[in-house]
């Protein structure tokens, strides 16, 4: 009982907390002849980072000083966009300045246009905002044409993408959005770590007291049966705060996903659940699928594109996590019966992973930030 009311009183302690959701920002680029009309929300903290907006060190961002920075926003951001249509060379024009509001807190939404040679066929667009300090960064495409819409993610890694603008948008759509459900598993590192937290005991199981071996069907099925689990239960709330009938504020859910990954990584040594770990995984697949659907809600997507984001996004995370078994359980496996996997890998590995998301609850509970990542 005394564990039980331990980690109720941890989830409540998380709905205090604010979230820090991984840097992002919205590019919408809509197709009108010759003219690209833009909208680029870009976040105030990431700004802060990069040209600093507080100018009375006060550690609150006014409206006022951000109208202050008005022109240092438009040359840092737009210096570091390249528009091309049909290979030539797209001009921006007069930047507008206004705030917008996120799931994770305010962004510098400019609005400007860029003038092309020619009504462009194609789209190339070259994207390089905030990667020399933060290569965790992604800038989210939205480019809207004649046939519909087509989405886009740029990261450290690819920095520049091409549309067409006369292509059906159905098929690159749902890959698109499959691309940014992959990446958003990967590069969500608490995502992974709880994912992780439920597999090292995969290919044990708990018998007089201690963690012995279990065999390769036993290993498998026991596997199967929490991913299965979580995948149902994230895919159940994405689904619903995708199409607006639950909503969570971002900043309890973040918290929230923090607590669950040190509350599954202390289950493996102290186990509440050591036989019902399917259950752990359902319980907080809950919430993670609303972390999952703050990724849609901030893209904006028109109510027609909706079904087809769901569909690729879901099927991208599923695949990813898909990745990460495929990649842990053979190894796992193998080194099952071995001191350095029960002790070292599993004890020091749950361990370490309790400790780094605990770190990411104090910071989410208390606003600071500590870890790079």
């Amino acid at each position: 009982m005394r564990r039980v009311a331990l980690i109720v009183a941890v989830l409540l302690w998380a709905g205090a907390a604010y979230a820090h959701k991984p840097s992002d920002s919205y590019l919408t680029l809509r197709a009108d002849g010759v003219r690209l009309n833009a909208q680029w929300d870009i976040a105030l903290r990431d700004l802060e980072q990069a040209i600093g907006l507080d100018t009375d060190s006060d550690g609150a961002i006014t409206w006022g000083e951000v109208r202050a920075h008005r022109e240092a926003i438009a040359a840092y951001a737009l210096a570091r966009l390249q528009v091309d249509g049909d290979g030539a060379a797209c001009t921006g024009g007069a930047v507008d300045l206004r705030i917008a509001r996120h799931t994770d807190g305010a962004y510098a939404a400019l609005a400007f246009s860029y003038a092309c040679p020619r009504a462009p066929r194609a789209l190339a667009v070259r994207y390089g905002l905030f990667f020399e300090f933060d290569p965790q960064h992604r800038g989210l495409l939205r480019v809207d044409g004649s046939d519909g819409s087509d989405h886009e993610l740029f990261t450290v890694d690819q920095p520049s993408r091409q549309v067409d603008l006369m292509a059906t948008r159905s098929w690159a759509s749902v890959v698109a959005f499959w691309r940014n459900g992959v990446w958003h598993i990967w590069g969500g590192y608490d995502h992974v770590l709880f994912l992780l937290a439920l597999l090292l005991p995969a290919v044990l199981e708990r018998r007089d007291g201690r963690w012995q071996p279990l065999g390769l069907r036993a290993a498998v099925a026991k596997t199967l049966k929490v991913v299965t689990a979580f995948t149902i239960a994230h895919s159940i709330t994405l689904s619903l705060a995708a199409v607006g009938l639950v909503q969570v504020p971002a900043r309890l859910v973040e918290a929230g996903i923090a607590a669950s990954v040190v509350i599954a990584a202390l289950n493996n040594a102290y186990p509440i659940f050591a036989d019902g770990r399917w259950l752990v995984g359902f319980g907080f697949g809950l919430l993670h699928g609303f972390g999952f659907a703050s990724v849609l809600a901030d893209l904006g997507l028109p109510r027609g594109t909706l079904a087809v984001a769901l569909v690729g996004f879901n099927l991208g995370v599923e695949c990813g996590q898909l990745a990460i078994v495929a990649a842990f359980l053979p190894l796992a496996y193998v080194l099952r019966g071995t001191a350095f996997y029960r002790r070292g890998v599993f004890v020091g590995g749950s361990a370490l992973i309790a400790a780094v998301a605990g770190i990411w609850f104090a910071e989410r509970a208390f606003d600071f930030k500590l870890l790079p990542f």
